[in-house]
């Protein structure tokens, strides 16, 4: 542990997200509990704890006001002072987690973290004091389980009622094929996680996208959640099955509040039967039996996100920093790769064409092994 002190009644302490102690994450849960805007389970202390198991960089920053822990920003640091949201590129959502009230500067918060640049990409909409170094904000698809008085099914019936009977007979078709539809909405057996990553893998590939499972410090981690089981973050891994043939998965970790969904994919064979969205509907259905609030979405455009989502977040990417040749090397570098990346997924007439071509490459690749 490392500690800056900024005045007497104030400081900063700097931890390994593994090693903070029970104390601290008891106060970190009490002021995720405070708020609904860090109910989601990638605030959660055992989000960070769990990616500091295989990130080294990792870090915690904990601000303390008279004594007290008020505020937890969780981050990566490389060697030369360049840091992240921790998990970044795996987190769906990124801040600062304090108490209601509570205020930073954030030059004096990188200092004291040893950053000279800090990035991120989706930051809550509600985090002040780094809005000025917000470049964009993006919708972030949710739904509200508890949708308009009634449960999300009747919510969804109501609204598109065509795509809910679709759904319906692709489900009667699936199990008429194969055999009766079986759903585990909290299944146990590691084998089936093993196939979830294989059938991510091979999509992955298949169209054009960085393989995440070829790296083993993402295995170790999805492992890592698969066995955490506390109140404010448990790794869900739910399955649909035809039959005793498994036709789609998912994994991804869920607070008292807030389920995220995270890594889903499906047997491509049975692609016809649309098994990704019977997926999400019935996680929905059961997450929602569970008591939790919301399932979030996460950011991006896709067409099932636009069809089940019941409203939209905002969240941020940017790069907070403080005068320093690496910070502004740093930016030089990311900056025109964010923002050609955005521009392509903002427009259908340039999307559509990427995707194409990634999937040609996919298949090329595929070909060559």
């Amino acid at each position: 542990m490392r500690s800056t002190s900024n005045s007497m009644r104030n400081r900063i302490t700097i931890h390994r997200p593994e090693e903070l102690g029970g104390e601290l994450r008891a106060a970190w849960h009490r002021v995720t509990d405070e708020s609904p805007d860090f109910g989601n389970p990638f605030l959660a202390p055992e989000f960070a704890a769990g990616v500091g198991k295989y990130r080294g960089g990792a870090r915690v920053a904990v601000l303390h006001e008279h004594g007290e822990p008020v505020g937890f920003f969780p981050y990566e640091r490389n060697a030369f002072g360049v840091g992240r949201a921790i998990g970044l590129g795996l987190s769906d959502c990124q801040a600062l987690v304090h108490r209601p009230g509570v205020t930073w500067d954030t030059g004096e918060l990188l200092r004291a973290c040893g950053l000279s640049v800090f990035e991120f990409d989706h930051l809550v909409d509600e985090q002040k004091p780094l809005g000025r170094y917000v470049t964009g904000t993006f919708a972030s698809p949710v739904v509200d389980l508890k949708a308009a008085e009634g449960t999300y099914p009747e919510w969804l019936r109501g609204s598109y009622p065509g795509l809910a009977k679709t759904v319906l007979k692709k489900e009667r078709r699936l199990a008429r094929d194969l055999g009766e539809l079986r759903f585990v909405f909290d299944e146990r057996d590691p084998a089936m996680l093993r196939q979830l990553m294989r059938w991510k893998s091979a999509q992955y590939r298949r169209t054009g996208r960085m393989d995440r499972f070829a790296r083993p410090w993402i295995v170790g981690l999805t492992d890592h959640f698969f066995q955490v089981r506390e109140e404010h973050f448990t790794g869900v891994l739910s399955v649909v099955y035809a039959g005793d043939r498994p036709v789609a998965a998912h994994f991804g970790p869920t607070s008292r509040t807030v389920f995220a969904a995270w890594f889903t994919a499906y047997d491509p064979e049975l692609r016809y039967y649309s098994p990704g969205l019977i997926m999400h509907l019935r996680m929905a259905e059961a997450a929602g039996r569970q008591g939790v609030r919301v399932m979030d979405l996460g950011r991006g455009d896709k067409e099932y996100k636009d069809w089940l989502k019941t409203r939209e977040l905002r969240v941020g990417e940017g790069f907070a920093y403080r005068p320093h040749p690496v910070a502004a090397t740093h930016r030089l570098w990311r900056r025109p790769v964010r923002g050609l990346r955005n521009t392509v997924l903002a427009h259908p007439r340039l999307r559509e064409p990427a995707d194409r071509l990634l999937k040609t490459v996919g298949g090329l690749r595929a070909r060559t092994r």
